[in-house]
């Protein structure tokens, strides 16, 4: 019996450590390029997208920002996916937020704490592009939310990002001054949003096509501070395509345009 139960004690111990083997191999290969600044419990979420099938891999980091980062991951089909992770250790992240949320019908009985307000962000964006999307607004496709993970559609080929609009240089001309202020009217009139921070930073460019990103701050048109935010958006894309010595159309006139109160 004393035989039988030290054996049983080594088939176990021998047991553990193959499975301590696996986890650590997978998560060299899958979670590699995932830095220090991620918290156990959002780590967790990337172990439950590689284990129930949303993700196969996730690689290196292609964006960077204050409150998220944006890495290049492919789903089971082998075909490239952005992976956008919203940063909980963000200190300052209620600060300028609130207005985006507050005053927005879609949300409602919003709690204060850090990490429920990262949450509600990332589902805000998920569904502002879906909103956007089904409007037929050029954006990425979202496809899963889950905590403080976003999931989308990637702009680009072979796993390099499209280039933004600040850095497309000889494509900034007067006939992609109008194909963006079309997406911007299409996005308020059939989507009923408004970017609310739409400038050269949050425009990629595929395919001589502007595709509008970063919409975690996007509001319905019944936030109390919609046309504010479209007037302050129409100046920023004027002044970007003044300074490439595109002519702009006044912005009163513009936001008329825009809004459907002008049908020239």
């Amino acid at each position: 019996m004393a035989t039988e139960a030290l054996e049983k004690k080594l088939r176990l111990r021998e047991r553990r450590y193959e499975v301590e083997q696996l986890i650590r191999e997978k998560r060299s290969e899958e979670l590699e390029a995932l830095e220090e600044v991620f918290d156990k419990s959002t780590l967790m979420l990337v172990y439950k997208l590689l284990n129930q099938g949303h993700l196969s891999h996730i690689h290196g980091c292609i964006e960077a920002g204050k409150e998220s980062k944006v890495y290049l991951g492919q789903d089971f089909d082998g075909k490239d996916v952005a992976v956008k992770i919203f940063l909980k250790a963000t200190t300052d992240f209620r600060q300028g937020r609130m207005m985006y949320l507050e005053g927005d019908p879609r949300f409602q009985r919003i709690k204060r704490d850090t990490r429920s307000l990262v949450y509600l962000w990332a589902q805000k964006e998920f569904k502002n592009l879906q909103t956007a999307a089904t409007a037929g607004v050029s954006v990425p496709r979202p496809i899963l939310v889950r905590g403080n993970i976003l999931v989308m559609q990637f702009i680009g080929e072979k796993g390099v990002p499209a280039p933004l609009l600040k850095d497309t240089g000889p494509q900034v001309t007067a006939t992609l001054y109008g194909r963006l202020l079309k997406e911007i009217r299409l996005l308020y009139q059939k989507a009923e949003l408004v970017h609310a921070d739409l400038s050269e930073y949050n425009v990629m460019m595929w395919k001589k096509k502007p595709i509008m990103i970063d919409m975690s701050q996007t509001v319905s048109l019944s936030h109390p501070l919609s046309d504010m935010f479209l007037r302050r958006d129409l100046a920023n894309v004027n002044s970007f395509f003044s300074r490439h010595a595109v002519d702009v159309r006044l912005e009163n006139h513009l936001h008329d345009w825009v809004i459907g109160r002008d049908a020239d």
